[in-house]
């Protein structure tokens, strides 16, 4: 599984030490960018650089010098100010979230896929694996936007760690570091901000501090409180159930064990309540993290192991206000793993070779019970375990102006479980059944970038990957409350499998308009089939089940920078065409993005940058929506989904060097609408979108 990376190494032999300090010693450094252009016969090879994150987990460098569909935003320095994780998601390229308006989870969506672990959401780099069978997408990553520092994406094949049965993609959330809280050149820091905003919104706090107690060890920590209550939309319609209240906090260390080994440890807390889906809920979701890192200072060794645990608790109230089948239902899904990797970077004669390889291996045991009523276990949601790993290589030759990007995984994953079948006329016969499967698949990725001019780089990549079935997926069981509708396991589902391409073009260039303006653009164009999908099907009951054939997702993604210190704007445009079976409305959610998306902001900054004024625009288009089939399983609708737009106005001031103030209008407009791919509250059939809302915020970084 390894070999690409391997064979380099064999290869190169004795000599190689010798050959890299030559190298260094001609060139004047020990690394550069691999697209520095087209380099002479005689001129130096240098070796390429390896990006290191601060939180010991990266899932993406920088977006325009990465031939690849990536995108990262930094939310500590935002000139806006969102009210919800999924506004930042929904603006980034082909990029969007199945939204509850109850639920303040997020699912995340790229290029249509959704739910059952098709897109690897992670907190930390931590899986967050929490799914369950409803009226929702499927399931939901639980975490405080407060505490995040930054939000990474990447569409398509994920070569390295993070890729293990990702369908579509992954997206890593990262909360405050220690580096984040301390300033440069300090030894302390702390980070506070207080908002209130109307419409519901109501007062948010958050506190973080952090100290390097000496040059070996330092510490921080934060915690975060929200108490919203329920909003209006655009006709000043009260939408009810969309309150929350919530407690969340993280603790970091940062322990240098020795001149070429640190560890770090982290923790991040969440602790929420709220309704939804007929039922008073609280969850919980608790998320540890090891990081380890070994650089003694040779190229051959960069060395990374990060290990992990995730236990996401969802409790639903014993209260009248749930239904009452629903009362004392707890869902767990208690998850641990890990991912180790080496980096490598050595020359073979004028070819500069950097390779990335390792392996992950995570576990999930779910567990779903009544503590009110045992006899109703977690209703058809289903206890079980499961496991997903990959080996993992990923290799770039670089030559000249010419970079050769060769991936390649084995994925391989384990189900296990039991039940019984007491009614025919699902996908397995009356009778005792289990689950007991091993299986694995090899997927490959390969890219070829060219970059004839130091700031231009067009690509072209070819990928696959693997999606197993899901516990959830697999061996879903029971009855529909308040009906006769039974669902039925499906122990026989197939993985579920992508092949494709990618051309894409990035633009990194500065001094463009004006001395010292930067001009960034990436422009991608995808194309993806689709084998063994899986959707519900329904005999007398409802199961998962494949669908034959090839399916067909194909797409243009765009992102756009420009700023010149006193003038920024930012822009991104998704276009998706999809043809994918239709899921079925309560035993999954509309998946299909809509046609159109764009999204522009710009502003101004003054008075030496410390005020900052601007706008921000959203155009949603229409888009497939799902309806039922005469067998009452998912098919497209007729009618599609209406499109909106939406006028946000931010703008702050820094009042010192410590204190800055901040003031956003989301919706101006009072636009009464209702977010595409978003689910209702229970009960209620009008426009769901949050009508005018002010935010007001105080920050301060000491």
């Amino acid at each position: 599984m390894i070999g690409i990376s391997l064979l380099p190494l064999l290869v190169a032999g004795p000599a190689l030490a010798q050959q890299t300090t030559n190298t260094r010693a001609a060139s004047g450094q020990t690394t550069a960018s691999t697209s520095a252009g087209t380099a002479t016969a005689n001129a130096p090879v240098v070796l390429p650089t390896v990006t290191v994150s601060e939180g010991g987990n990266v899932l993406v460098g920088d977006p325009y010098q990465t031939p690849a569909a990536v995108s990262s935003v930094d939310l500590l320095n935002s000139p806006s100010d969102s009210t919800r994780l999924d506004s930042v998601l929904r603006s980034v390229p082909g990029t969007f979230t199945e939204q509850s308006t109850s639920n303040p989870g997020v699912a995340v969506n790229i290029r249509g896929f959704q739910g059952m672990d098709r897109v690897n959401m992670m907190i930390d780099g931590v899986r967050q694996n929490f799914r369950f069978v409803g009226h929702e997408a499927g399931g939901f990553t639980y975490v405080d936007d407060q505490l995040l520092a930054g939000v990474d994406v990447a569409r398509g094949a994920v070569s390295t760690a993070g890729g293990a049965g990702a369908l579509a993609g992954a997206v890593n959330m990262r909360t405050l570091g220690i580096d984040d809280i301390i300033k440069p050149g300090k030894s302390y820091g702390a980070m506070a901000n207080i908002r209130w905003g109307s419409n519901g919104v109501g007062w948010q706090e958050m506190f973080a501090g952090a100290a390097r107690v000496n040059d070996r060890f330092a510490l921080g920590a934060a915690i975060a409180t929200r108490d919203s209550g329920n909003y209006k939309n655009g006709d000043d319609v009260t939408v009810p159930y969309t309150s929350q209240e919530l407690t969340s906090g993280l603790v970091k260390t940062d322990i240098k064990l020795t001149d070429t080994s640190r560890l770090k440890l982290g923790g991040v807390f969440y602790n929420n309540f709220f309704y939804a889906n007929s039922a008073a809920q609280n969850v919980i979701n608790d998320t540890l993290t090891a990081n380890y890192s070994y650089d003694p200072g040779n190229d051959l060794v960069d060395f990374k192991l990060n290990a992990y645990y995730n236990a996401t608790k969802m409790k639903y109230g014993t209260s009248s206000s749930t239904i009452s089948s629903y009362r004392g239902r707890v869902i767990e899904d208690k998850g641990w793993g890990f991912d180790t990797s080496n980096t490598s970077k050595l020359l073979l004669g004028q070819v500069a070779v950097k390779s990335t390889y390792g392996l992950e291996y995570f576990h999930d045991d779910v567990d779903a019970y009544n503590t009110v009523t045992p006899s109703s276990y977690g209703g058809v949601n289903p206890s079980g375990t499961s496991s997903i790993g990959g080996v993992f290589s990923e290799t770039t030759f670089t030559y000249g102006m010419v970079d050769l990007i060769a991936g390649l995984r084995y994925d391989f994953f384990t189900l296990n479980g039991s039940g019984y079948e007491n009614t025919s006329g699902g996908a397995v016969p009356i009778g005792y059944w289990t689950v007991d499967r091993n299986e694995g698949r090899f997927d490959p990725k390969i890219t070829l970038a060219v970059n004839p001019l130091d700031w231009l780089q067009p690509y072209v990549t070819y990928a696959e990957t693997m999606r197993a079935p899901t516990a959830s997926e697999t061996m879903v069981g029971g009855e529909h409350p308040g009906s006769s509708v039974s669902y039925s396991a499906n122990p026989y589902l197939e993985p579920e499998v992508s092949k494709g391409w990618e051309f894409g073009l990035n633009i990194r260039k500065d001094s463009v308009i004006v001395a010292g303006d930067k001009v960034r653009l990436k422009v991608d164009y995808f194309t993806n089939d689709i084998e063994n999908y899986i959707v519900t099907c329904r005999s007398t009951q409802y199961y998962f089940c494949n669908v034959a054939g090839t399916s067909n997702v194909s797409g243009v993604e765009m992102q756009a920078s420009y700023d010149a210190g006193k003038v920024f704007a930012d822009m991104s445009y998704t276009h998706n065409d999809n043809d994918l079976p239709a899921q079925t409305q309560g035993f999954g959610a509309n998946q299909y993005l809509p046609d159109d998306i764009f999204t522009f902001s710009g502003g101004v900054r003054l008075f030496d940058e410390k005020l900052v004024l601007g706008a921000r625009y959203s155009y949603i288009s229409e888009g497939q929506a799902i309806a039922y089939g005469s067998n009452f399983t998912g098919v497209i609708s007729s009618t599609p989904s209406d499109s909106y737009s939406i006028v946000d106005l931010f703008g702050s001031y820094a009042l010192t060097d410590v204190l800055t103030l901040r003031v956003d209008a989301t919706n101006l407009l009072n636009e009464a609408y209702t977010p595409a791919l978003s689910i209702a509250p229970t009960g209620f059939s009008g426009d769901t979108g949050q009508g005018r809302t002010f935010l007001v915020s105080l920050r301060a970084h000491l």
